[in-house]
């Protein structure tokens, strides 16, 4: 990987409701194409199962086997993968999402805001920590979901580049999420990354996809195809983003805070 420019795929999935095998074999066969063609490998929230809570305990016990599968894709794709599962740890379960790089776990995040108006809160614990890894020069931070709707706890801190968001995003509030990619790309001068998936859920829930990258202009960079399950692959420019930062450097003016 360049050190000045980061290819990234992201991969609109329609997913088998609750069918994990079913699921990795079908995004290993999507994922045959990609080696030696990318740096970062993104996936949508729960790729493995969907958007589950009822059945959780009957998916958990799969996350093992689920990440030696991304640990075991990345070293064959030769490129580090993104997504989020379920995960059980001493009765409590997380919507965590994992970031490998062959047999390393680069890092791991737990979903901070719970979806309240799905119940997700009543099934799953919430994580705390505050993460960003690097991809060579890149500083990358993860989020899931519904903390796209958290301007404060997405902000930067002049320690990021890339922020990324993995979504299982409802149809019936796609202009939500295609507005807030884009403002979370103005408000902290960063590339922005939005990865969904698409289809109709064991709830009946619509998912029309919208998987795209804004720059730090909110300029839409790249998106997948509305409704179709698709991998497309951009390019982004460290060079590029840090030379507008430097002509409008916002963040010598950003407000200081701290998050309880």
């Amino acid at each position: 990987m360049m050190s000045d420019t980061l290819k990234v795929s992201l991969v609109q999935l329609e997913l088998v409701w609750g069918n994990v095998e079913e699921n990795l074999k079908r995004i290993s066969n999507l994922l045959l194409p990609m080696k030696n063609q990318t740096d970062l490998i993104v996936l949508p929230e729960m790729f493995s199962s969907g958007f589950m809570m009822e059945n959780k305990n009957l998916i958990s016990p799969k996350a093992a086997m689920t990440l030696d599968w991304m640990k075991n894709q990345a070293k064959q794709l030769n490129a580090t993968l993104l997504g989020s599962i379920i995960v059980e740890e001493d009765g409590n379960y997380f919507n965590r999402l994992y970031c490998v790089d062959g047999e390393k776990i680069i890092c791991s995040y737990d979903k901070r805001h719970l979806f309240r108006m799905g119940e997700e809160h009543k099934h799953f614990s919430n994580g705390a920590d505050r993460v960003v890894f690097n991809l060579g020069k890149w500083r990358i931070r993860p989020l899931v979901c519904y903390d796209l709707r958290f301007p404060v706890w997405s902000r930067n801190q002049n320690d990021y580049d890339v922020l990324l968001y993995v979504a299982n995003w409802p149809e019936a509030r796609r202009e939500v999420w295609n507005t807030l990619l884009k403002a979370r790309a103005i408000e902290n001068q960063s590339f922005v990354l939005g990865v969904n998936r698409v289809g109709i859920d064991g709830l009946g829930l619509s998912y029309s996809g919208d998987s795209s990258v804004f720059d730090a202009k909110g300029r839409l960079v790249g998106k997948c195809t509305d409704h179709v399950e698709e991998i497309i692959t951009l390019q982004l420019n460290l060079d590029e983003l840090n030379d507008f930062r430097r002509k409008f450097p916002l963040h010598l003016d950003a407000d200081s805070f701290q998050i309880s």
